[in-house]
C-alpha cells in the first residue's frame, strides 16, 4: 500500500488488523516519509531499530489474535516527554544529548497498547513559545506555507500530522500549545481536564498549567489516543485526578439524548463570549468560525451569547503564574548531575552563570528572569499572589457562563499563521497569540481545537470548544458530530 500515510489512527489500525499491511510496513513507510520531508523540521530523533522493533512485536501480537484500536499503529511524541532508546532534550541545549532511563507514564500507556514511537517531535524550548522559533535545533514548518510557523509549543507534532508524517501525535498544553498550533495547521487537538493525563516523565513548565494531550486528523482519532492516555497516576504524579479511566470513543456517532439522527446535537447549548469575538480577532478568522458555528445550528445546537469579562487579564496572570512556575523547575538544570555544563569557568558560581547562559535560550531565560522577580521579597504579595487571585476568578466568570450554555466555542487564534520571523523581535505579539486558549488553561478545562475552514492565504482556522471539567467525552462528541458533516478536517496541504 503506496497511501498508507493518508491512512488516520482508526483505518490504519484497521488495515493492520485485516493484515491488508502490516505494522512494520507501516513504520517503515511514514519513516521514510519523514526522512523525506526533513526540511519541515518536524521530527529531532528517530531511533529506526527501535521503531522496527516494536512494529514486529505489534505484528506478532496481531497474529496471536490479538487486536486493539492502537495496536500497530506508529505514532510520534513531542520531544517533552521522556523515551527510553530516544533522546530528550525538550528543544533545548541544555538537554542536548540526555537520554532517559524510563519512558514517561504517557508514552508507557500508549506502548502497552501497541502503538509504535516513529521518534520525537520538535517544540519550543521547553514548551515555552507560540511559533516554535524558539527551538534550539531550528524551526518547524506549516506544511500549508512553508514560510510560516506552525504554531506552539507543539509545532513538530502539529506538522507532522498535518504533513501526513504520522497519523497522530502527543503535545502538550500550559497555554494554548496543542490547540493553536492545531488551529494553525489545520488538525484536530484537545487538551484534557488538567491532571486527565499524567505528567510523571514531562518535562516541566509550568506544573499547575502542565497537560498532555493528543493531536490526530480527527476528533474520533483523539478520542481514541485520549482513552489509552488518560487515567490515574497518583502514586507518580500527585496532581494526576483520582477519576476512572474512561473510553472517550462511548459518544461518538451518537445523538444526544431526545436529538434525531438528523439533528444530533438538539438541546445542545453552545456559549459565544462576546470577547472572542471583538476587533481583537482577524475578520477572516470570524468569518471561517461564524460558518462553522452555523453549521451547528443545522446539527440542532443553539447558540447562546454570554460573557466571560476577565478574558483580556488572562494573558498578565499567566505570563506572571507560568513563569514564576519555569523559574522554580528549570533551577535544576545547573550543569552538575545533568545537562549542560560550561566547557571552562573559575568556579561554582562561574559554572552555574555560563552553563545555564549558554544552555538556555532567549525566551526561556526571559521567562526565567520574570519568573524569579515575581517570586521575589517584596514582589510575591504584588505579582504571583495577585495573579492567583485573578485566576480564581477567571474560572468563576466559567462557571458563571455554564450555567447558561453547555460548552463554549470561539476561535482557536486571532489570526491565522504568520510568517517564520516576523514576530520574533516582539514577545509580546507572541503572547497575545495565546489569547483565546489562555482562560481555559487557567481554570483547568478541557479545551480543543477543530478545523473549520480557511482565512487569508487559504491557511487554516481552529475553531475552539472548551467543555465542562471531565466532560471531555461530550466535547469529542460535539466535534465529532461537526466532523460527520462537514471535510475540513480531511484535507490535505498541496504536496502532502
Amino acid at each position: 500500500m503506496n497511501d498508507l500515510h493518508q491512512l488516520g489512527v482508526a483505518e490504519l489500525a484497521a488495515a493492520i488488523r485485516h493484515k491488508k499491511t502490516s505494522s512494520v510496513e507501516a513504520a517503515q513507510h511514514l519513516l521514510a516519509r519523514a526522512r523525506q520531508h526533513a526540511s519541515l523540521g518536524a521530527y529531532l530523533a528517530f531511533n529506526e531499530d527501535l521503531s522496527l522493533a516494536q512494529a514486529k512485536a505489534a505484528d506478532a501480537r496481531v497474529a496471536a489474535g490479538e487486536c486493539g484500536p492502537l495496536l500497530g499503529v506508529p505514532l510520534a511524541h513531542k520531544d517533552i516527554f521522556v523515551t527510553q532508546g530516544l533522546p530528550t532534550t525538550a528543544g533545548s541545549k541544555m538537554l542536548q544529548g540526555y537520554q532517559s532511563p524510563f519512558d514517561a507514564t504517557v508514552v508507557s500507556k500508549l506502548a502497552a497498547a501497541g502503538a509504535v514511537t516513529l521518534g520525537k517531535l520538535n517544540c519550543d524550548e521547553f514548551a515555552m513559545g507560540s511559533s516554535n522559533e524558539n527551538s534550539a535545533f531550528g524551526v518547524a514548518r506549516n506544511p500549508w506555507d512553508t514560510q510560516r510557523v506552525p504554531g506552539g509549543s507543539s509545532g513538530g507534532s502539529a506538522v507532522a500530522v498535518a504533513a501526513r508524517l504520522a497519523p497522530a501525535a502527543t503535545g502538550t498544553d500550559t497555554g494554548g500549545s496543542i490547540r493553536q498550533p492545531a488551529s494553525f495547521t489545520g488538525i484536530t487537538g484537545i487538551k484534557p481536564t488538567y491532571g486527565r493525563c499524567s505528567r510523571y516523565g514531562m518535562v516541566a513548565f509550568a506544573s499547575s498549567l502542565d497537560q498532555a494531550g493528543p493531536m490526530a486528523r480527527s476528533a474520533a482519532d483523539c478520542a481514541t489516543l485520549l482513552s489509552v492516555m488518560a487515567g490515574p497516576d497518583i502514586d507518580r504524579d500527585s496532581t494526576s485526578l483520582d477519576s476512572p479511566e474512561e473510553d472517550y470513543t462511548r459518544l461518538l456517532g451518537k445523538p444526544r439524548e431526545g436529538a434525531s439522527a438528523a439533528q444530533p446535537l438538539k438541546g445542545l447549548r453552545i456559549g459565544l463570549p462576546k470577547e472572542f469575538f471583538g476587533a481583537g480577532c482577524a475578520p477572516d478568522v470570524l468569518a471561517a468560525v461564524r460558518a462553522a458555528l452555523s453549521e451547528y445550528e443545522k446539527l440542532g445546537a443553539t447558540l447562546v451569547d454570554i460573557s466571560l469579562p476577565r478574558t483580556e487579564l488572562s494573558i498578565p496572570v499567566y505570563y506572571v503564574i507560568a513563569p514564576a512556575e519555569a523559574s522554580s523547575n528549570l533551577s535544576r538544570f545547573d550543569g552538575v548531575k545533568f545537562g549542560h555544563r560550561a566547557a571552562q569557568y573559575d568556579n561554582l558560581t562561574e559554572m552555574y552563570k555560563k552553563s545555564r547562559s549558554e544552555g538556555f535560550g532567549p525566551e526561556v531565560q526571559r521567562r526565567i528572569m520574570i519568573g524569579t522577580y515575581v517570586l521575589s521579597h517584596g514582589y510575591y504579595d504584588a505579582y504571583y499572589l495577585k495573579a492567583q487571585q485573578i485566576r480564581r476568578l477567571i474560572a468563576q466568570d466559567f462557571q458563571q457562563a455554564f450555567t447558561q450554555c453547555d460548552l463554549i466555542a470561539g476561535p482557536a487564534a486571532p489570526t491565522v499563521a504568520w510568517k517564520i520571523g516576523e514576530k520574533s523581535d516582539d514577545p509580546v505579539a507572541n503572547y497575545l497569540a495565546d489569547i483565546y486558549t489562555l482562560p481555559a488553561s487557567l481554570a483547568g478545562l478541557p479545551g480543543m481545537s477543530v478545523p473549520a475552514g480557511f482565512g487569508a492565504g487559504h491557511l487554516p482556522v481552529g475553531l475552539q470548544l472548551i467543555g465542562k471539567h471531565l466532560r471531555e467525552a461530550e466535547l469529542l462528541q460535539t466535534a465529532d458530530a461537526f466532523q460527520r458533516a462537514t471535510d475540513w478536517h480531511l484535507l490535505t496541504p498541496q504536496g502532502y
